[in-house]
């Protein structure tokens, strides 16, 4: 009984940690805004990849060996930096300033679509049914909640509407071949050196951006809305994310991705008065029955081959 207890909690550890990811992603849209009204979009990236290279790399320093396992990490890491970090986060967050949220979110949609093909592309992973049905189930759910006639694909959000499909393309290339790389570091050491690396670009770029601004101007709203994306849609997320990654699939943690939307509109629900509608209902149904079946077959898996490096 111990050890199939131990089981459970090994197998479903993962997809908790997965939806507290998400959670944590999914303020981010709001908080953004507000870090916005002060902050260049490059500022926000330098700030956010910065801070995460400076705690990561500490963390890492205090809990034991900084270096990578084998040589060849290294170079790998630095591919990896460029896709979920470096260009994730530029093109992010200039897309989001460019662009509508219900066009974003829209767009969000593509991503596990975008790791599912890339992880069968490179052998990390393989389609099925179920992993078929549980995506296009789960990206029902948010295409019946964002409503894509509400979206604007004028010309003027072209642009910003391109930089968020490439910056899912690149975080979707990032979760499904990092995937043996994690595993083999750990979380912590992983993002230690992904963010080191991704700080070598992003914050020169961003610190331009930050020299041109007026820091007098700079509001307390603005300034809490920083502090707290860096501690939880940066550090928090990033290593939870990470530490998943090392333990399920790569389609099992994009398809979680789904929950975002959901979220967004659970937040507006409390924080904004707005109403709790059936739309809302019908949706969450069938995003988290999509999750259901997508994360239910690896879990499985896991049990038969479960994964033993540790964070």
């Amino acid at each position: 009984m111990e050890n199939s207890t131990a089981d459970t909690k090994i197998s479903y550890a993962p997809h908790v940690a997965l939806v507290f990811v998400q959670l944590m992603f999914g303020t981010f849209p709001v908080v953004g805004k507000i870090a916005l009204q002060s902050f260049p979009s490059f500022g926000v990236v330098a700030i956010r990849v910065g801070s995460a290279a400076l705690a990561f790399g500490a963390l890492q320093i205090f809990s034991g060996e900084i270096g990578l396992e084998r040589r060849k990490d290294y170079l790998l890491m630095m591919f990896y930096a460029a896709l979920g970090v470096i260009f994730n986060q530029l093109l992010s967050m200039k897309g989001l300033s460019l662009t509508t949220a219900t066009n974003s979110a829209l767009l969000a949609v593509m991503m596990p679509v975008f790791v599912a093909l890339i992880s069968a592309v490179f052998g990390f992973d393989r389609l099925n049914w179920r992993k078929g049905v549980g995506i296009l189930i789960a990206a029902a759910g948010v295409v019946y909640l964002i409503d894509p006639a509400q979206a604007s694909f004028s010309a003027e959000h072209t642009r910003g509407d391109l930089m968020i499909v490439a910056n899912g393309f690149c975080y979707a290339a990032y979760l499904a071949i990092s995937k043996d790389v994690i595993a083999r570091n750990g979380a912590l050491r992983s993002l230690a050196w992904l963010f080191f690396f991704g700080s070598l670009i992003c914050v020169p770029i961003g610190a331009f951006s930050l020299s041109q601004i007026d820091f007098s101007q700079i509001t307390a709203s603005s300034s809490a809305a920083m502090v707290f994306i860096v501690l939880f849609p940066t550090i928090g997320a990033y290593y939870l994310n990470a530490w998943a990654l090392a333990r399920v699939t790569p389609s099992v943690v994009a398809v979680y991705i789904y929950l975002q939307p959901v979220i967004g509109f659970v937040l507006a629900v409390i924080f904004l008065g707005e109403k709790f509608t059936f739309k809302l209902f019908t949706a969450a149904i069938l995003i988290f029955a999509g999750v259901f079946l997508v994360s239910k077959k690896f879990a499985a898996a896991e049990n038969l081959h479960p994964h033993e490096t540790q964070a």
